[in-house]
């Protein structure tokens, strides 16, 4: 699969692409490279049609992070349907991803950390 998200953004935390997701409690997310995430932050999931798992589109929590490019979430996707990346780009050109929305309050790193190049 195609990379199509910068691996070092300016802004960040950014989104990344998902490359698979369990079907588990809690689900196991991983992505198509490092996250650089910290456990604490809140992320939505934006599943588009043909990746399977529609149930968990929209859906928004807080992550623990388990490896650099893994983390869990506190949904329960043991009966959903199964993630599954479409052979080829997909039609729309849209790709399965994990948005940062949000961080917990007794956190809040990443919102003070400049990352700017200036």
């Amino acid at each position: 699969m195609a990379v199509l998200a910068r691996e070092n953004p300016t802004f960040k935390p950014a989104m990344r692409i998902i490359s698979t997701m369990s079907q588990a409690h809690p689900v196991a997310i991983t992505t198509t490279f490092d996250h650089n995430y910290e456990s604490g932050l809140i992320v939505r999931l934006d599943i588009p049609l043909g990746f399977g798992m529609q149930q968990v589109n929209g859906k928004a929590g807080t992550i623990i992070v388990t490896s650099a490019t893994q983390f869990t979430m506190g949904l329960d996707t043991t009966t959903y349907d199964a993630f599954a990346v479409p052979p080829g780009a997909p039609r729309n050109k849209q790709y399965a991803h994990v948005v940062p929305i949000a961080e917990d309050n007794d956190m809040l790193t990443s919102a003070t950390r400049n990352v700017l190049p200036y």
